[in-house]
């Protein structure tokens, strides 16, 4: 979302920041911002904040069981997270929103760790939640995921999807 917030929140710029260096390919340093926004921010702290965190944390590991320990941090606090607090963050947003994208993203956790019967759960809550996406090209990006990652499970496949977010996993060739 590119729009300007309803109220400055120096913690959600400071996220926006280090995904940005993350996206630009400096994942490290963008992981270790975030972790200490984590920690400054703590289990208890602003749902929003947490939220926002476990997401884009979970998105720099390549590594599937890391990110689902993030996903599932995330679903918690969102659980947490009221339309109010949402709406004082950014007009636009909307809650129910978050949802489609959090068990998109759970659902391919588990469905890249071969637990498929919790990954199947987690892609029809995202199907279930698919309607509150917008109609722009952010939503169309999460229904085709939503779709790709249905036919994966399907498929019982458990490799990563040239389309996932985040972190490619690390060339682990051997060179001789």
């Amino acid at each position: 979302m590119t729009a300007t917030p309803t109220t400055p929140d120096p913690t959600m710029e400071a996220i926006g920041h280090a995904v940005t260096e993350g996206r630009a390919g400096d994942t490290a340093s963008a992981r270790r911002k975030l972790l200490a926004l984590w920690s400054a921010t703590g289990v208890t702290g602003d749902p929003l904040h947490r939220c926002t965190l476990a997401h884009y944390l979970a998105d720099l590991h390549a590594d599937p069981a890391q990110a689902l320990a993030w996903d599932i941090r995330a679903l918690d606090a969102a659980d947490a997270v009221t339309e109010q607090r949402v709406q004082q963050h950014h007009a636009g947003l909307r809650l129910a929103g978050f949802y489609p994208s959090l068990h998109l993203n759970l659902a391919d956790n588990y469905r890249r760790l071969g637990s498929f019967e919790a990954a199947t759960e987690h892609i029809a809550a995202a199907a279930k939640h698919a309607p509150d996406l917008p109609q722009d090209s952010y939503g169309d990006l999460l229904r085709t995921a939503i779709r790709e990652v249905a036919e994966a499970i399907t498929r019982r496949d458990t490799a990563r999807r040239a389309s996932a977010p985040g972190t490619p996993p690390e060339n682990t060739t051997v060179q001789t």
